[in-house]
Formats: C-alpha cells, structure tokens, sequence
C-alpha cells in the first residue's frame, strides 16, 4: 500500500488536472467513478482506471488537453470505439474518447479517389460516405461497424479483404498529429519526410541494414514499429511507418485515405476441410486466383451459432471440420461465378458452395464478423480469453504452423476456436486459459506460443497491435538492436513516455493488470441460478469480452441492440459500458458498495431490459438478466421505489380492477380527468407526460365463464372430460391457449381473435381455469421472490398440459419469452418448467408448424394480399424466439410488409417511468416513428406487442393490431368484417 502522503499528492494531482482540463476543454471532462469504469478496459484481458476520460468537441480541444496533460507530465491515452484486443486503448492517466464528437468525415475527393478524416469517424460511416462514388476503404476489420478511424490506424487493421486491399498502413496517405513534444507534424512520403523530427534521419541511415532483414518480411508482421516503410526504396514513407505506432508516438488529429473501387460482384466459396491445418493447406493454390479475402473458421464456431440462433442462422454448407471463405469479384456476377468455379477447381477438396450476394453470403460473414465474441467461449461452455489473439505466419507456412499450435495447446490443456484471416496467415484464436485466480497460466502459454510463432518466421500480431498482451515478448521476436531502434525511434517522438505508456516500448508484464483474476465471485442466491455461467454472476459479467457491437447501428441490419445507446451515443448505455460497471463491482475497488452501488444503478438506469443483446451480442451478455438481478439483490426485503408497486405489481392491480364487474368502467372514466391521471402518474413514480391504461370492461375469462366456453373448452388437466360439440370436435389436435395479464385484462379481443383463428386452423382450444401470470413485471422491476412465486403458480396451472405434450400458445411475446427463457433460470430444479419452455410457441411457430403440431396441410393461411403493413417486432420475440415464423407466415399468405429493427421505446415499463420520457422517445425515433410517419394512407401498424402497440398510439396517434386480429380479420366467416380493436 503506498503511503498516505503520496496517495495525497496523487490525489491533489488528479484534482488539479481535472480542474485545468475543465477550464481549457469545452467538452466533457469526466473523473466519476462510473465512467473510469466503463474506461477501465477496452476488448482485451486488461484493466486500468484511468484518473479522468475527456470527450474532446473538437480538434482544439484536442490540442487544448494535450496541452494540459504535457505540462502536469500525466500520461495520456487515445481511444477509439475501445475494441483492442491487446489492451491498446487503456491507460492510467487521461482518456481522450474521439469517437463522441471528434468524427467528422472531412472530404471525399471521386477523383483523387482519397478521403480526409477525423480519428473518431467509424469506418462504417466512411464507407456509406464513400459508395454513392463507387468507392470504399480497402481493410474492413470485423468491428468495422464501430471501429473509428483512428483506431484501425493506431493498430494497422486489416481485415478480410487485406488480400486484395492491402493493410491500413498501405491504405494511408498522410497523418496530421501531434507528438509527445507538442510538435505538430504532418507526416507524408518522399524526400524531406524524415526532417520533420530531428535525428529521425540519422536513426534510419544508421540502421538500414536492421529495418531491411528484421522489419517487413511478410504482409503481416505488424508487431513492434513498422519502420521498414523509411526505407528510400519504401518511399521513405512516415506516414505509414507511423500507422500500428499504437498511439505511443502521436495523438492523430486528420488523416488522409486511398480509397478503392467497391467489387461490382462479389461471390463467395466456402471450401470444407477435414480440419482447419488442411484447410490452410490449401491457401496458397488459391491465392494465385487473386482472390479479394480468403477466411478460415473452426466447424466448430458453426456449431456455436446453430446452438445459440438457431439452424435457420447458418446456410447450407458442404462437409468438414474447417471451412475457408474465399470472396471472388469481377464486373459481372457470371465472370465472378466463372472465376468462383475456376478457383474451385484449385481448391483440393469436392466440398464446395457458391453464394452469390444475397442474405446466405451476408449470413456467413456475419458469423465471421462476430468470431471474436462467438469465439469468447469454447465447445465446452469455458470462457475464452485474448492474448494470443492474431499471431501471423507467411500463408506458405500456416498449415504446419496450425498443427503445430494445436500439439502446443494439447501441451497446455486449453482449447479454442479458431478462425481468420488464413490467405495472409493470420489466425485469431481465444484460448479457455484459467484466468480466474491467476495470470501464470497465461504467462506459461504465451511464452511458448511466442517461441513457436518465431520459430514459422511469423509474428505476434498481425493486425490487432501488441499492446498489454505482446510487447514484453517482442524480444522473442527481434534482436535485441532491433528492440533498442524501437526504443530510441519512441524517444524522438515522446521523450518522458507520456503516450500510452507501458506498451511496446518499455512495456508492462503481459501478466500485470489482468482484469479477471482481480473479480470476486457474486455466486447465485435467491434469484436467477445463472446454470449457463457456472452459478455465478461474475462470469455472467465477464461474457462481454468488449468487441463492442452493441455501439454499432445495425438496425439497417436488422439487429436491435443497443436501443438506449443509439439514442444517447455514450458509452455508459451501451451493453458493455453497463458489463464493464458490474465488472468493477464484482472488482470492488472502484466500485465499492456492491449492489446498492450508485454507479451500478446509473449504468442500469436507462437499460430498457429488451434483451437484444442476449441475441445480438456475439458473446451472449443479457444485462436485463443482469439488471434483474441487482434490482433483486439492492431491494430484497427493502422499501423499493414506488414504480416498482405501481407497474411491477401491474397484473395485480388488473386482476383487482377487472375483478369486479363495471369497475373498469368507473376506473377508466376517472383516470380519463387528465389531472387525476397526472396526479395518479406522479404518485406512482411515472411521467406524467405519459397515459393511463384502460382496463378491459370485460376480461378474457369474464367471456368465456359468459358464453366463450362453446368456442373454446375450460380444463384443469389434459384429461378431462371433453365435451360432445359436433362430429369433428373430438378428432381435433388440441393446444392450449394461454392468455396472459395483458391479453386477458388489457386486449382481450387479442384473445378473442386468436381463438377464432386456432379453431379455424383445425384445433381444438383450451383454456386453463385458473388465470396463470408469468411474473414478467415482478422480473423486468427485480421483485424476483414475487416473481418465482408467480411462475410456481404458472407451473401448477400449465404444467399438467406440457409434460403432456399439448402446445401452449403466448400471445404476448414478452410473457411468452418468459416462459421460454427466464422461467427455466428462475426454477431450474422444476422439471415442469422445461416442459413448459419446450411446449410454449407464438401463434406463428403453431401455424407454420409442420403435423401433428401445426395445422399441416389442413389448413391454409388466409389471404393477406390486399395487406400493406408496417411490422413492429416485439424485442423479447426477436430476441428469444425470433421472428422467423412470423415472416414466413405474412409472406406465405401474400401480405406486404416492412419489418423494423430496434426497440419501440416504450419496453414495459421502462417508458412510464419518471426520468426515462425523453430517452423513450428518443428510441422511438431510431425505427417506430419515422416508419410510421412514412408508411402509407391504409398501411396496417402489425405489432404483438401491447408496449409497441401503446408506444404508437401516445407517440403517433396510430392504433395497432396483433397477428392475430389480422388472421381473424382475413378467415372465410370475416373478410367483409374486421374483428375489432381492443
């Protein structure tokens, strides 16, 4: 511990650069605890809390903090979107995030074919910029969604199609930075280059024997300084040798690009092979058809995305444990397919599919776009760590090199997929190393791995950068003159070491600050079990490795991840910003006060508990678990917030409402006074910008206690009586309608609706007798005692139906993902509760269901042709069962349709919270609002969802229906007459 005289004077240091960086920054300068948190590590196993994270507005802010930072002699760190793996990106002084406001996309120039940028502009963003001209930048990283920028050139990323396209450093022009002096240079090609940092020249002459046999001996030897390229006969380029510097030399302020031509027509070849070493055997025959991007990846990484999406994710693919992904172009698709066929034909294998552009092509890349978090556990379920992320050899050497790793592994006893960028012999490879307690299991593999990468005459890294995690080792690599020319080309840029200190040149133990060993475990108790991670919410955390998609806009995509991020752009609501705080707790350093911590409860605030990241995220985090369970463990047995009995008890106050015949009337009437219904909202901790509910006049149950029952048969058990309703009644399959809190108080005619549809699908309808609640207000507020005790009640009531075999069809589709996913976390010893999951289907998955199930050929969908409709999937519905089913079905029957991606805003009761309004809104206006505003006079609002459906109405005065309201509406007995609205 040090002493209390030097915490003190480090103390008043922070406090007097925080103080100076808020009088010289017009941006934000934030020394929180919760923002150092969400700062403290980036993608990589590392973690350091810096003292303060500054989101500079612009380039004068820029030189503004490195003016401060320069004169107190703190350290400074630039970050990007925090996707480095190496642990680059991370520091222990001053964090500059660009990525904020520092990201403007200063010129395109068709002509010239050549971009200028600010370092914070994702890449993403220039390449959308870039292709009303036909243009595109030529490496594309797998984060390409988020990476910035300045990132990629802090870390010369490649990517995929590095094999046609080149590097960054290849890709890179010119360089406006500052050094660690205050010098600002502008870094270029050509004579003069080197004169602008006195001494540089004479480094050079002085070493050119070194920097022409040691540096640049392949395409992907990027670890340590790239300084092959001041060669003379390299162009005496600065501005490229300065690309993969890692920050360590210079804080870019502009860069100029090379852009290239988009490929008209790019199909790709997947190639199978008995195992990933044959399949890189294979590279170099195929590299002679000049080939835009060819990836290896591990069968077995396939198997991980059937497992978690679902078959439907993955195309037909031919046989083999290992497969290469070989993208090919030309003008023309049939040049592109004759050339595909023609590289086939070079490829050693029989194993061969061709995918032109299309949604199979973009579904493969999507699963190698996500191999990093895919990759972050093994076939075994172990968490997988980086660190020996992206070593590289010449592709002539990858095959013996990939068999040769595998006996290293085998040595070790750790396992992981691998997968990469195999045409320039480039492998990305998370490892199950036992991080738990300590770091030397990690320091035993890498320093063998390092020799045996040396030993292949390959490199360390070949696109990631070495940061944290390599630079100890790049004397394994190079000589030691070699290692001393890196160290003085560091001194003439950043003399005292202040640029992100502690990698490649004088660097940090690859096993000193590891984020992992230093979290305590926070097994489960009384809420979720969390079966999949071991019992343990830490390594429930720790399932965010940081590649970050939840920063990407992949609504275009379809994704719906991260809705409250999209709407805020900060770091603190994004999926992992909010991980990264549990991750302090679970610390406890930072972090301090456990679960009643207030940064926990600010990270979690604005979480909308969608779950899209249980499903988009590559990694599998699902923070509505997790914030389910902090509200669990913060509240238990105390006074909770008032919203947390206004809207958590939610279906209570329904029951109690709806109970009693004509009270929802008078209920209705009184909260209609709009200053009742503000008084109502304000004492219950809701916005009273926001509307009351109406209760159903008549519930679902009230109806068929009335006069429902000869439409539908009231069972306790599957073997109750049924009684005699014509000659087929009895020969019909049977399923089990469940209608849930809100079908049956809120939208009953949801119910109604879907009752005419299954009878005249051919089924036979039960209805429990007993109402059954799934808990989900009890979940989403954290009252998880509440919530099991409803879900016991649920088990007693369908339970009898499941084990049987009878479907259980949800209507609302965040009460029916309960039932598929939380219910079996929450009574994991019940064996009920996985029948009931297994059971349980939307009114899509029934109807599409092949026989005995589905309807089979007994049934026809009705023609929705005269339908145009704008589609609002349910986030819990995409998330936990997909909206497969339902598209197959629409565009089964004929209808016309545009789905959205991305949260309505409202989500339960997260919109009707006090404090959560404006950020509802502002979720609403990623997708709903603006595909509302544009749909056409007629055009049919279609959302399961009741959330999305009363989002509509309060935001856009636009009424939706159900899925089922539709069918109804179409069946023979209706099409002259739409079933009614609830």
């Amino acid at each position: 511990m040090p002493p209390v005289t030097a915490v003190a004077d480090e103390n008043r240091l922070r406090t007097d650069v925080v103080a100076a960086l808020r009088s010289a920054v017009r941006g934000a300068v934030d020394d929180s605890s919760r923002r150092r948190a969400e700062y403290s590590t980036d993608a990589s196993n590392y973690r350091v809390v810096p003292e303060v994270v500054v989101f500079p507005r612009d380039r004068d802010d820029v030189l503004a903090a490195l003016a401060v930072t320069r004169e107190a002699g703190v350290p400074l760190t630039a970050r990007g979107a925090g996707t480095s793996v190496a642990g680059n990106s991370i520091g222990p002084g001053v964090v500059l995030d660009f990525s904020r406001h520092v990201n403007r996309i200063l010129e395109i120039d068709p002509e010239a074919r050549t971009a200028r940028v600010e370092p914070g502009v994702i890449m993403a963003s220039l390449q959308r910029a870039a292709a009303p001209h036909g243009l595109r930048f030529g490496p594309d990283p797998s984060t390409w969604t988020r990476a910035t920028l300045g990132g990629m050139i802090g870390n010369n990323a490649c990517g995929p199609r590095a094999v046609a396209y080149g590097r960054t450093a290849d890709n890179v022009l010119a360089l406006d930075l500052v050094d660690g002096t205050g010098r600002r240079l502008t870094a270029g090609a050509g004579e003069g280059a080197l004169d602008v940092v006195p001494g540089l020249a004479e480094l050079v002459r002085g070493n050119l024997d070194l920097l022409r046999t040691e540096l640049g001996r392949f395409g992907r030897q990027v670890s340590g300084y790239s300084l092959e390229h001041l060669l003379p006969e390299k162009g005496t380029d600065l501005a490229k040798a300065l690309v993969g510097t890692e920050g360590t030399v210079g804080t870019l302020l502009e860069a100029t690009l090379r852009l290239v031509p988009v490929a008209a027509a790019p199909v790709l070849v997947v190639l199978g092979y008995p195992d990933m070493p044959t399949a890189a055997d294979a590279v170099p025959a195929l590299l002679a058809h000049r080939p835009i991007a060819i990836e290896g990846m591990d069968a077995r990484l396939v198997d991980v995305v059937r497992r978690v999406r679902g078959a439907a994710a993955v195309p037909d693919l031919p046989p083999g444990g290992g497969w290469l992904m070989v993208e090919v172009g030309a003008d023309t698709l049939d040049e592109a397919l004759d050339r595909a066929r023609a590289l086939a034909a070079d490829s050693a294998t029989d194993a061969v599919a061709l995918f032109p552009p299309g949604p199979a092509a973009t579904a493969m890349w999507r699963i190698r776009e996500d191999g990093a978090g895919l990759g972050g556990r093994t076939p075994s379920g172990e968490q997988a760590w980086p660190g020996f992320e992206d070593s590289a050899v010449p592709p002539a050497k990858l095959g013996g090199y990939l068999r040769d790793l595998e006996a290293l592994m085998a040595q070790h006893r750790v396992d992981g997929l691998a997968y990469g960028h195999f045409g320039d012999g480039c492998v990305h490879l998370r490892l199950d190393i036992p991080l738990e307690r300590s770091g030397n299991p990690l320091r035993a593999f890498m320093e063998d791995a390092a020799e045996l990468v040396a030993s292949h005459g390959g490199s360390l890294s070949g696109e990631h950068g070495d940061g944290r995690a390599r630079s100890e080792l790049l004397s394994v690599m190079y000589s030691p003159r070699a290692i001393e020319v890196f160290g003085a080309f560091k001194d003439l840029f950043d003399p005292r070491d202040l640029l992100n200190p502690g990698v490649l040149v004088r660097p940090r133990p690859l096993d000193a600050d590891l984020r992992r060993p230093a979290a305590h475990r926070l097994p489960a108790a009384t809420g979720f079990a969390f079966a999949h991670d071991a019992g343990d919410l830490t390594t429930a955390v720790h399932r965010c490795v940081g590649v970050g998609k939840c920063r990407a806009d992949s609504t275009a995509a379809g994704g719906f991840m991260c809705p409250s991020y999209l709407a805020t752009k900060d770091e603190k609501d994004s999926t992992r910003g909010r991980a990264r705080v549990l991750q302090e707790m679970a610390n406890g350093s930072l972090v301090s006060r456990g679960w009643s911590s207030p940064e926990v409860h600010e990270a979690l605030d604005l979480c909308l508990s969608c779950k899209a990241c249980s499903s988009d995220c590559p990694a599998g985090v699902d923070m509505a678990q997790y914030k389910s369970e902090v509200l669990h463990r913060t509240y238990r047995r105390r006074l909770r917030p008032i919203n947390h009995y206004a809207l958590g008890w939610l279906p209570r106050w329904a029951r109690i409402v709806t109970g009693v015949p004509g009270l929802a009337r008078v209920v209705n009437a009184v909260l209609g006074v709009r200053p009742i219904a503000k008084l109502v909202l304000a004492g219950g901790g809701m916005d009273t910008r926001r509307e009351m509910v109406s209760f159903a006049d008549e519930p679902f149950r009230r109806w068929v206690r009335r006069g429902g029952a000869d439409q539908v048969t009231v069972a306790s058990t599957p073997d109750e009586h049924r009684p005699e309703r014509g000659d087929d009644e009895g020969r019909r399959p049977r399923v089990l309608l469940w209608t849930d809190s809100f079908s049956d108080a809120l939208a009953p005619s949801v119910a109604h609706a879907a009752v005419a549809v299954l009878r005249d699908a051919g089924y036979e309808v039960l209805v429990p007798d007993h109402q059954a609640c799934c808990g989900l207000t009890w979940i989403s507020t954290g009252q998880l005692d509440g919530a099991r005790h409803q879900l016991e009640h649920l088990l007693e009531v369908l339970g009898p139906f499941a084990v049987n075999g009878i479907p259980i069809v949800g209507l609302e589709p965040s009460c029916t993902a309960v039932l598929r996913s939380d219910l079996t976390d929450l009574l994991p010893d019940d064996p009920r509760a996985v029948a009931v999951a297994r059971e349980t289907r939307t009114l899509a998955e029934l109807l599409t269901a092949p026989a005995p199930i589905g309807p089979g050929d007994r049934w026809q969908v009705p023609d929705l042709s005269d339908v145009t409709a704008v589609v609002q999937p349910h986030c819990h519905h995409y998330s936990v069962m997909t909206w497969t089913a339902d598209r197959r079905l629409l565009t089964d029957a004929g209808a016309q349709f545009s789905a959205m991606a991305g949260c309505c805003g409202l989500a339960g009761n997260f919109g009707m919270e006090k404090g959560h309004y404006d950020v509802s809104v502002a979720v609403a206006e990623n997708s709903l609002l603006p595909a509302l505003r544009d749909a056409a006079p007629g055009d049919i609002y279609l959302a399961d969802g009741y959330s999305c459906r009363t989002q509509a109405d309060q935001l856009a005065g636009v009424e939706g229906i159900h899925l089922a309201q539709l069918l109804a509406s179409h069946l023979p007995a209706q099409r002259d007459a739409a079933t009614p609205t609830s």
